[in-house]
């Protein structure tokens, strides 16, 4: 469902991405070419600052938002997730948030109040909270990091570890292709 937030803001969709008809995206919400929206998904940038401003929520170029996932931001504050990445299954991504290029966020994760660096990785059921990740860090499933964490101690993406994001962002390419030549069948 394609829906204005009370401000008027409708969402801006790319004719090449694909959006599940199960979805729900509503207000300032920018999506870009080829990006994946998977059943379910809410994405929703409704919530004004006090002064009444508005940020989008921008989805950069061949990224996929899976089945499930919630993206929102507190009064206002900006998201933007980058080209290439993958935001797995009920994912949660809280703004003010932003996400680089070719990053894998996995299932029941939670990002909020954060940056996280192009091609890093974060396993299932891990807390990103008021912190800036650097490039290419490695965070392992139910890992909480925040701004007390040492990331000296983080490890970082191995190859493994970018072949298999580089696989669900693939796959995930191949599924807006596929449901956007089948998606006025019933």
């Amino acid at each position: 469902m394609i829906r204005k937030n009370p401000n008027g803001d409708l969402p801006d969709i790319h004719p090449d991405a694909f959006v599940d008809p199960t979805a729900i995206i509503c207000g300032k919400v920018i999506v870009s070419r080829h990006v994946f929206i998977g059943p379910y998904a809410v994405i929703r940038a409704d919530e004004t600052d006090d002064q009444g401003n508005l940020h989008p929520i921008l989805i950069g170029e061949g990224t996929n938002i899976q089945d499930g996932v919630v993206m929102h931001s507190k009064d206002g504050g900006p998201i933007t997730i980058g080209k290439h990445s993958s935001i797995a299954h009920r994912a949660i991504v809280h703004g003010p948030c932003e996400v680089g290029d070719s990053v894998f966020v996995g299932f029941n994760s939670v990002l909020f109040n954060c940056t996280i660096g192009d091609g890093c990785a974060i396993r299932h059921n891990a807390v990103i909270d008021g912190m800036t990740l650097p490039a290419n860090f490695y965070i392992p499933s139910t890992s909480r990091i925040g701004p007390d964490t040492d990331l000296s101690l983080i490890p970082r993406v191995s190859q493994d570890i970018t072949a298999f994001s580089e696989s669900v962002s693939d796959t995930n390419q191949q599924l807006v292709q596929g449901y956007k030549r089948i998606q006025n069948e019933l």
